[in-house]
């Protein structure tokens, strides 16, 4: 076996040094966990907004044009997001 000098690696060499720690069943559960809550408390608030927008689209009879914009131009954001995340362009 021969030994190779880490001060002076050979031309046209380099070298890397990686240390990993591996992930136990009880810290990928975790992780999966808080993953999965952390997205549905997302999809709950994306969900939340849209519904409101709508409601005030459709209705609220109260609700003034302005208000009215507001709510198109929010829906229309989210519809926008959801068709790019889809496409992953």
């Amino acid at each position: 076996m021969s030994a190779i000098d880490l001060n002076s690696p050979p031309p046209n060499h380099t070298f890397s040094v990686k240390v990993e720690k591996e992930e136990t069943a009880g810290e990928r559960r975790v992780r999966l966990f808080k993953d999965v809550v952390l997205f549905l408390v997302a999809v709950g608030f994306v969900i939340l907004i849209a519904g409101l927008c709508f409601h005030t689209l459709v209705g609220s009879a109260a609700a003034t044009a302005e208000e009215k914009k507001w709510a198109m131009s929010v829906l229309s954001a989210a519809a926008d997001s959801i068709v790019g995340y889809l496409v992953r362009r």
